[in-house]
């Protein structure tokens, strides 16, 4: 690490800038794409399929942009990302605006809304590992925990405003937020462009050897946040249609009302990562365990639940919980290997959540088809197991 204070400063706030426009992008996306969905005629099933197939990518491509920035620097591979999202974005949209102006049926915008979003997945899953790798390089192992935690608070930021922009821009056309996100990706891109310094390292000049998820060092973390971000799709992609069809809501109605509660869950994450962590200094995997009878909690409240304000506080307590599991899952895979496989280890970890993200959608819609409370309920069990499983596992001390 060779950076001076000062740039060291500028690369975390240009960091945590990216992070949270991608934030923004990706909470607004969830909050409305269950009912502009449904606008144009597609089901529940065909929605999750265009979230799995896109999740699919993330987790192929991730661990390749990782060692991809061991080699090219991280600053490169972060603006193909962010760049490359943007123009995603606006071409996924506007596949959304031929189906609702009646240009294409709804197999074929099924088809098209796939191939578009797989291409957005392919430069998108450049942003989280080359933001990981770039924060580990300026971070010391003492501050690793924080580093990781501060980029969790900067996702939740742009979570918080992501659905509460959105939900207002919602009522100007479903489309609009989509549109929206796409423009401020291109602002954070240009300024990481002009702002962010080179990498804090010397690229590798050989190729860096691939970083295996079943090494033993990092395989519980794998395993950890597979199954944490398969439970949380599991919600997330349902969540709209729980809304919408017990409280009888419009389309519109759904993406304000969603929007607000899930703008609600991440100030709860938010709170979590900027206040409770730096204090408790908590080691990985207990930051873990302590996470997952929370989110427990918040998926029977789901199952059961009939009204919105029971559906929003579950959504809340999902929020404290994921406050503690994602940094305690980021932080636990990158202390668990040597500075020189920072960028490898990135690309695995951020492959982790989008391959729960492809089991996930799919499996919750088809449960959500079969019975609405379904998904809820089995997300509780599967955080019962991965509970178990956090508490067989001994962490070795950082």
């Amino acid at each position: 690490m060779n950076e001076t204070p000062a740039a060291a400063v500028l690369a975390k706030r240009t960091l945590l800038v990216s992070v949270a426009a991608v934030g923004f992008a990706q909470t607004v996306l969830f909050a409305i794409l269950a009912p502009l969905g449904r606008e144009i005629g597609l089901v529940e099933m065909q929605i999750g399929a265009i979230i799995s197939s896109s999740s699919l990518t993330l987790f192929l491509i991730s661990p390749i942009w990782g060692r991809a920035s061991d080699v090219w620097g991280r600053r490169k591979i972060l603006l193909i990302g962010l760049f490359g999202y943007s123009v995603g974005t606006i071409f996924f949209a506007g596949v959304f605006q031929a189906a609702l102006l009646g240009y294409l049926i709804p197999l074929t915008a099924f088809i098209a809304l796939t191939i578009a979003r797989i291409g957005n997945a392919t430069v998108m899953a450049a942003v989280m590992p080359a933001s990981n790798a770039y924060m580990a390089d300026i971070t010391t192992v003492a501050n690793r925990t924080k580093g990781m935690g501060a980029l969790g608070a900067a996702t939740n930021i742009g979570s918080i405003l992501g659905p509460a922009i959105g939900g207002l821009m919602a009522g100007i056309t479903l489309l609009t937020p989509l549109y929206f996100s796409a423009f401020l990706t291109l602002v954070a891109a240009f300024l990481a462009l002009k702002t962010l310094p080179e990498q804090a390292k010397k690229p590798l000049t050989s190729k860096p050897e691939r970083l295996k998820y079943t090494d033993p060092r990092i395989f519980p973390f794998v395993v950890a946040g597979v199954f944490l971000f398969m439970g949380f799709a599991i919600v997330q992609q349902t969540v709209a249609f729980r809304f919408q069809d017990t409280l009888n809501l419009s389309g519109t109605q759904t993406a304000q009302i969603v929007g607000i509660s899930m703008m609600f869950s991440a100030a709860a994450s938010l709170f979590v990562q900027l206040v409770l962590i730096p204090r408790l200094g908590l080691q990985p995997f207990m930051m873990l365990r302590l996470s997952m009878p929370m989110m427990m909690i918040a998926f029977a409240m789901m199952a059961v639940g009939d009204t919105r304000m029971v559906f929003t506080l579950a959504m809340v307590i999902q929020g404290l919980g994921m406050g503690l599991a994602g940094p305690g899952f980021m932080a636990g895979a990158s202390l668990a290997v040597s500075s020189e496989e920072q960028g490898a280890v990135a690309g695995v970890a951020a492959s982790c959540p989008p391959l729960g993200f492809a089991i996930g959608p799919l499996l919750g819609t088809f449960l959500y088809s079969t019975n609405p409370a379904l998904p809820y309920w089995f997300a509780c069990a599967t955080y019962g197991a991965l509970f178990l499983f956090t508490l067989a596992v001994k962490e070795k001390k950082s």
